[in-house]
């Protein structure tokens, strides 16, 4: 029998939202939330139950889209090599391509870690959601050249920074889609934020891709769980520093 007292779903999660429960971005800049590797984990696996087929298909909706997106700007560019001849152009193709690819499939990828988030806090998710954040393109396309300059600096000085802030800057992105901000002002915050948890965050990554590397093995069927298992550990990830919006969960 259902019980009629029940409080709506909705209601449950945002109470908890506006409570001292999850992060926020005052909180993270100052490096007060706490979060362990192995709860993480956890409660990413509990969550993983339910969901999986959603973010199996969400991913099966990126590889589509980026064949379709490769595909064509491998026609057009060879067209384009057709009619121009010279060394140059080459190179000019090989940005073409990484551009417009990147121009498209952002958007998707960040689609399906916003569905991560989503679940982290109990919040219904379906993988048509990979298609809902491509106004934010140019910015994330702005973003990822910004963290691209800035990690091959880094590089470029001793190698310790470009490696530092590859992790630092790891959460730039979703900050973009997720808390609307400019690209320079999401590197800063994830920055600032990570760069409290540095160590325990790359070790949560790391533990994440050698399972999931590991669990292709097998022809693959492994990623099965560990995809879903990875995109709501890195939800839940965020959730703890950041916080979530309640426009997200709309």
């Amino acid at each position: 029998m259902s019980n009629i007292y029940k409080a709506p779903e909705s209601n449950l999660v945002n109470e908890r939202l506006l409570s001292d429960e999850y992060g926020s971005i005052e909180k993270a800049i100052q490096g007060d939330y706490e979060f362990s590797i192995s709860s993480v984990l956890s409660e990413a696996w509990q969550k993983t139950k339910g969901s999986k087929w959603q973010v199996q298909l969400a991913f099966f909706y990126y590889f589509l889209v980026a064949i379709a997106v490769m595909v064509v700007l491998s026609i057009l560019m060879s067209i384009f090599m057709a009619a121009v001849q010279g060394p140059e152009v080459m190179v000019l193709t090989q940005v073409v391509m990484q551009v417009g690819m990147n121009l498209v499939v952002l958007p998707v990828m960040m689609g399906i870690l916003v569905m991560g988030i989503r679940r982290s806090v109990d919040a219904p998710i379906n993988a048509g959601m990979v298609f809902a954040y491509f106004s934010r393109t140019i910015q994330l396309f702005a973003t990822l050249v910004l963290v691209y300059i800035m990690v091959a600096i880094g590089l470029v000085l001793f190698i310790l920074p470009g490696i530092y802030l590859m992790i630092a800057y790891y959460m730039a992105m979703p900050l973009v889609v997720e808390k609307n901000m400019s690209p320079w002002q999401a590197m800063e915050v994830s920055r600032k934020a990570i760069t409290h948890r540095w160590f325990s965050v790359f070790f949560l990554f790391l533990i994440l891709f050698v399972v999931i590397v590991i669990s292709a093995l097998p022809l693959g069927l492994g990623m099965i769980w560990t995809l879903p298992w990875g995109v709501i550990a890195f939800g839940i990830l965020y959730r703890n520093i950041f916080g979530v919006e309640a426009d997200t969960l709309a």
